[in-house]
C-alpha cells in the first residue's frame, strides 16, 4: 500500500499549474540554444517573446498559454480503480483555482461542460507494473497542436525513406499552426491507434535524454536537421529553428503493415509529473521520468 502525505486530487492541482506556468528545463534550454543559432532577426525576436512569455507566466504564476488544453493524464506503478475519479475530483478544482480555461464540449451539440470533464474526460492512460509507487503524469495539449496529429498506413516497402517523407510532410504542413518551434513525436509501428499513443507519449521524455535505440536516434538527428533546414521557422515567420527536437518509438507490427504516426508539442511542450513513493515521499518532475 502507498502511503500518501497528500491527496491525489491535491497532487493534480499541483502537477497540472506547474505544467501550465512553468516551463520544463530541457525544453527551456532548447529553445535558449535556439536563440544563440539563429539567424533570422524575426525569428529571434519570436525566440525573445515567447522566452518573454515564459518569464512572465512563471512570475504571476498563471497560464504560459491562453489555450491550457486537454489534459492527458498517465498513470504507472500501483493503482487501484478509485484513482480515475480523484484525478477527475484534481482537473475540476483545477480548472476553477488555477485557472484553466474550459475546453472540453460535446463534439455534436458544441455545449461546454464548463470544468473541463464530460464525457470520455479525464484522458487516462494506464500501466500497471510491480513497482513500489504511483506515478501520475499529465501533459496538456492544445488544439493547435493536436489538430496537427497525422496518421499514414504505409507500405512496407515505403520503408525508412516513406517514414521520413512522412514525417517531414506533416511537420511542414502544419506550418504555424503548430506554434513552432515544435517538439515532434513519431510512432512506428504496432497498430494504428498504439502508433499514435507512441507518438504522444514520445513527447513525455525529456528531450535531452538519449533514444536507447541507435537506429532511431540516428533517425531523429537526421529529422533534426531536415526539418530545421527548411526554413519554416518560430511561429512559421521563417527562420533556422523550425523543431526543438525529434523523439521517436516503436513497436512490432503485422507483417503487411507500416502503420506511422505524428504527434506534434508546441514550444511549450507542457508536462510534469508526481510520484507517490512507499516510504510515504512525494516527489515533483517534469517530464515522464526524473
Amino acid at each position: 500500500m502507498i502511503r500518501m502525505p497528500e491527496s491525489v486530487e491535491d497532487a493534480v492541482v499541483r502537477i497540472l499549474r506547474i505544467a501550465n506556468t512553468k516551463l520544463p528545463l530541457d525544453i527551456g534550454w532548447a529553445l535558449e540554444a535556439a536563440a544563440g543559432w539563429e539567424s533570422n532577426s524575426v525569428a529571434y525576436t519570436q525566440l525573445g517573446a515567447i522566452m518573454d512569455n515564459v518569464k512572465e507566466a512563471e512570475n504571476t504564476g498563471r497560464p504560459m498559454c491562453q489555450d491550457t488544453g486537454v489534459p492527458v493524464f498517465y498513470v504507472s506503478g500501483a493503482f487501484d480503480a478509485s484513482v480515475a475519479g480523484r484525478i477527475g475530483e484534481g482537473l475540476r478544482r483545477a480548472t476553477a483555482e488555477i485557472p484553466l480555461r474550459p475546453n472540453t464540449v460535446d463534439p455534436l451539440s458544441r455545449e461546454n461542460h464548463g470544468d473541463n470533464l464530460g464525457e470520455g474526460m479525464p484522458i487516462i492512460r494506464y500501466n500497471p507494473t510491480g513497482d513500489d509507487f504511483l506515478q501520475i503524469t499529465v501533459m496538456p495539449k492544445g488544439a493547435g497542436s493536436e489538430n496537427m496529429t497525422r496518421l499514414a498506413m504505409l507500405n512496407p516497402s515505403e520503408g525508412e525513406k516513406g517514414i521520413r517523407d512522412f514525417v517531414v510532410n506533416a511537420v511542414l504542413d502544419a506550418g504555424g499552426k503548430s506554434c513552432p518551434p515544435t517538439v515532434v513525436g513519431v510512432g512506428i509501428g504496432g497498430t494504428a491507434e498504439t502508433c499514435i499513443e507512441m507518438a504522444k507519449e514520445a513527447l513525455l521524455f525529456p528531450i535531452d535524454s538519449d533514444n536507447p535505440d541507435k537506429r532511431l536516434a540516428k533517425m531523429e538527428e537526421e529529422l533534426f536537421v531536415k526539418l530545421n533546414s527548411s526554413g519554416l521557422g518560430p511561429m512559421g515567420l521563417g527562420g533556422d529553428t523550425t523543431v526543438l527536437a525529434v523523439r521517436l518509438r516503436k513497436a512490432h507490427c503485422h507483417t503487411a503493415s507500416l502503420p506511422v504516426a505524428v504527434a506534434i508539442g508546441c514550444w511549450a511542450t507542457r508536462r510534469a509529473s508526481v510520484r507517490f513513493h512507499s516510504d510515504g515521499t512525494t516527489e515533483y518532475f517534469q517530464g515522464a521520468r526524473p
